[in-house]
């Protein structure tokens, strides 16, 4: 099963413990993790359905590369990775 975790941070606003999913994709594995959770959906993706400019998404320790539709693949196994990302100067 994949294994999707969410920022510590989110905490704060939201129960997000880790969760075990099932998903081919990244779009997949976060749907089904919604599923179980609906809030946490709006603090990751905009309304149309891309991820939030201030969050990243690791899939397997990569940054995924399609944060439109999220359509990176991935593997049973695998780990996903939820955070806000750091901003400013």
């Amino acid at each position: 099963m994949v294994r999707v975790v969410f920022t510590n941070a989110l905490e704060r606003f939201v129960p997000c413990p880790p969760q075990q999913v099932q998903g081919k994709t990244v779009r997949e594995a976060l749907d089904a993790a919604f599923a179980v959770n609906p809030r946490v959906r709006g603090y990751i993706l905009d309304e149309a359905g891309a991820v939030r400019h201030h969050v990243v998404i690791f899939a397997d320790g990569q940054a995924i590369t399609d944060r439109a539709t999220l359509a990176d693949q991935i593997q049973p196994n695998s780990e996903i990775y939820v955070m806000q990302a750091l901003s400013g100067g």
